[in-house]
């Protein structure tokens, strides 16, 4: 039936128009004249419909589709309608699309296609669930208007390093809610939370807020209310609902530390693009000066990334009691871009701008960025084609080798263009291939150690080309020569400890034979699980001559620690593998045991009796130094490696010196989960230095001064151990601990001690932190923060970054 606009279905009052009457005896002409009858009777119905209103019961009604398209439904105990308007009572249901509106009284206009519903409204679309007294709503818009709410939305969050997930519902009432579309919902004089709403731990109050579903809650005026105890107040504030991010001030955070009083900060998160987005805050504390931090995201064009950083510090001194004011301030800014370009070509820029180790000791966060003491910096520009690469590049790196006083040696090569090639094949049917390596740039080289410094540009260039033959003897050997030769000019060189400005070759002839020998192996099962032992042996021998004048070569980089050397390297690797019944293979035990052998015991005359030497042949075996005098024999050196990837993960390093008979250096590194969340991780590592016979006596720990070497300050005997462990993580619901100390067995003293506990519970959490930090006179600080989390929204406090030893 249709009028106006408005369409019904009453198929039971056509069937009691135009079915077949039973027939009656004795009688031709009586039902068809009933049937005319009946018809004539109730044909104004048709035409009067619009006037009149009819009723049915538990019936569903199809009502007229909204402009916007769908099908919309009225389902009722008892329905009637009167013109435009639909009246449903008792479980009133209309549906349209996928919104639900349910009421105990439901009255719709069909030509404004608004309904409006009282009685245990509840409203569902999608992730919605609100909840009212009384409500109008339309169904073209998707707009209205609710009165006493209640309502939970379901939000997804991305987790994230210092954020508490939880998988509760955003939940909030309020007086009045406007639905502004089918995501947004404006508030007034409402609170929301993410606990249980019954007893809420936090929530939010406001008189005036704004849900943006997928991007924001806004509040004005709003108060965060612990235990219903308002705590913090907001003149506006907002919060990312799920994937969104939203620009404004950060919480503040607030803290405590021995050297530095009360520490009071804030920042404001700024993303205007969903491409970028940038940070700037500042800390100020009580008893030393103020802060600056910054940092810039972006991701401008596909497979680019630009991310830059500040922090600076104005120092007003620590305090000494036996002069003025100690100051450490300064700063530290990066910059880190990459970026895939067109016609192949890459671009790469990691900068590092450091202006002190003592600004890094006294202020930064954790002792593993606090003890850093190298800056480097690199940038460039590559192509890689047809097995070619083209490079242009600039590189700096800096070590600062101590803090008070301070002293370190900054190395430069920039600008530089290098060309190289992969081997490639000379012959058809000969396995003889071809290489090269050519560069040519600007070097620079200076110090705070000693006076030597070299000019900002010395020139330096070099090619290198290599011949590789590899051969095959059956199963049993297989042999691979390879010679180069290598070809550096340098502008200037070192006379004494002074710059010469006169140009200098180096020509060296290099050979390289590598001997690989069969491996054994065995084989065996122990249920469904196969285990396989091998035993590798290597054997490598490596052939220089031509470096002459090594002591006139400035050393730039590793490239100038490259001496004469006539040596052969061999070594046993053996590993033990396992594959489970599921097929999968893993490697449990690796064990590497290597040692040289030097045919020539002062590599050409580089050698320098009496002092620590480090050049390539010898760190290439070990990067702790261990000739002060000519060797035949290199250090044994062990790398066993346990990693059965479940519970405990360890590494054995050892040193042993076959000259000396002693140890030269043991390093352990172990990770153990021995039960759940539990975990703990220990490095070790002790170290004999040279040189020995300069030493003089004094207690463990004396700093000595390198002969040839004024200035640079080594322990003889350096013995240290680093360990973290607890359980569960800072965002894991339930109790979570942690407990790190970092100790120095030399100096008999504490460097770093960290203590936290915190719990997470359904919807918040809380955390406390003990820090302390002794860096001899620079920093000897205790730290006390604290965090309470709030689920899916962030934190309040200072607690941001967990500790770690790597």
């Amino acid at each position: 039936m249709r009028a106006r606009g408005v369409r019904v279905r009453l198929k039971f009052l056509f069937r009691s128009l135009f079915e077949p009457l039973p027939p009656m005896p004795n009688s031709t002409i009586l039902p068809t004249l009933c049937r005319f009858g009946l018809l004539a009777a109730v044909a104004p119905v048709f035409f009067l419909a619009p006037r009149i209103a009819f009723a049915q019961t538990t019936a569903k009604t199809q009502l007229v589709p909204p402009k916007r398209g769908g099908e919309a439904s009225l389902a009722a105990d008892t329905q009637r309608w009167a013109g435009k308007i639909y009246y449903g009572d008792g479980n009133v249901d209309v549906i349209y699309e996928n919104a639900r509106l349910h009421a105990d009284h439901v009255e719709y206009n069909s030509e404004t296609e608004v309904a409006v519903a009282r009685g245990h409204v509840a409203l569902d679309y999608m992730t919605q669930h609100v909840e009212a007294d009384d409500a109008r709503y339309e169904l073209r818009t998707g707009k209205g208007t609710f009165h006493h709410v209640r309502a939970t939305f379901a939000m997804q969050r991305r987790p994230a390093p210092t954020l508490f997930i939880s998988p509760n519902p955003l939940y909030f009432e309020a007086d009045e809610t406007e639905r502004l579309d089918d995501n947004t919902y404006h508030l007034r004089k409402a609170w929301m939370t993410v606990c249980d709403p019954s007893h809420p731990t936090w929530k939010f109050y406001a008189p005036e807020a704004t849900v943006t579903l997928r991007k924001s809650v806004r509040l004005e005026n709003g108060n965060f209310r612990l235990y219903s105890i308002p705590v913090l107040y907001f003149p506006y504030a907002t919060f990312p609902a799920e994937k969104g991010r939203n620009s404004g001030f950060m919480i503040p955070d607030p803290g405590h530390t021995s050297q530095k009083g009360y520490v009071l900060g804030d920042a404001f998160y700024w993303a205007p693009l969903d491409w970028m987005d940038l940070s700037l805050g500042a800390s100020y504390y009580s008893l030393r000066g103020w802060s600056q931090r910054g940092e810039l995201r972006m991701r401008p064009w596909e497979n680019a990334r630009l991310e830059a950083s500040y922090f600076g510090v104005i120092d007003r001194g620590l305090e000494q009691s036996d002069g003025p004011p100690l100051r450490q301030g300064g700063h530290e800014v990066k910059l880190l871009f990459t970026a895939d370009l067109p016609k192949g070509w890459r671009a790469v820029a990691d900068l590092d701008q450091l202006t002190s180790l003592t600004f890094r000791l006294a202020w930064f966060e954790t002792f593993s960025q606090a003890v850093n003491s190298e800056v480097k910096n690199t940038a460039f520009l590559t192509k890689n084609f047809d097995g070619y690469s083209l490079d242009f590049a600039a590189h700096s790196y800096e070590n600062f080798l101590s803090a008070t006083p301070e002293s370190a040696v900054t190395l430069r090569a920039a600008p530089e263009a290098r060309f190289s090639s992969v081997d490639r094949p000379l012959f058809e049917r000969l396995p003889l291939y071809f290489s090269f390596d050519a560069f040519v740039g600007g070097v620079h080289r200076s110090e705070t150690v000693t006076p030597f410094t070299t000019p900002g540009f010395v020139g330096r260039s070099e090619i290198a080309p290599t011949v590789t033959m590899p051969l095959h003897f059956g199963t049993l050997l297989d042999v691979t020569p390879s010679f180069t030769f290598r070809s550096t000019y340098y502008g200037g060189q070192m006379q004494g400890a002074a710059f010469l400005n006169q140009g200098i070759f180096r020509n060296t002839a290099e050979l390289s034979v590598d001997f690989r020998l069969p491996t054994i192996e065995r084989v065996w099962n122990r249920g469904e699980t196969k285990w396989k032992h091998t035993i590798e042996p290597s054997f490598e021998y490596n052939y220089v001559n031509g470096v002459d004048h090594f002591a006139n070569l400035i050393r730039f980089d590793e490239d100038e620690t490259l001496t004469d050397t006539n040596e052969v390297e061999y070594g046993i690797t053996q590993r033990l593998f396992r594959r489970n019944g599921a097929g999968e293979a893993q490697e449990i035990v690796t064990w590497k045991i290597r040692q040289k052998y030097y045919f020539d015991p002062t590599f050409g005359g580089a050698l320098i009796n009496g002092q620590r030497n480090v050049f390539q042949a010898l760190d290439s075996i070990t990067p702790f130094a261990f000739a002060d005098g000519p060797r035949r024999f290199s250090p044994i050196v062990s790398d066993l490696t346990i990693e059965p990837g479940k519970h405990y993960d360890t590494e054995f390093i050892l040193n042993y010196d076959t000259q000396r008979n002693r140890m030269n250096a043991i390093g352990t590194l172990l990770k153990v989960k021995p039960y759940k969340e539990s975990f703990l991780t220990v490095a070790q590592f002790s170290t004999l230095n040279l040189p020995l016979s300069s030493t003089p006596a004094g207690p463990p720990g004396t700093c000595i001064n390198i002969p040839g070497e004024p200035g640079i300050c080594f322990q003889q005997k350096s013995n240290q151990v680093r360990a973290i462990g607890g359980y569960g993580d800072m965002n894991r619901h339930g109790w979570n601990l942690t407990f790190g100390a970092s100790y120095d067995f030399t100096a008999v003293e504490f460097q770093n001690q960290i203590a936290e506990i915190g719990y997470n519970g359904s919807c918040c959490g809380f955390g406390f932190e003990y820090r302390k930090f002794s860096f001899g006179s620079i920093r000897n600080e205790n730290q006390y923060m604290g965090v309470f989390r709030i689920a899916n929204l962030g934190s309040l406090g200072n607690l941001r970054r967990q500790e770690k030893i790597f």
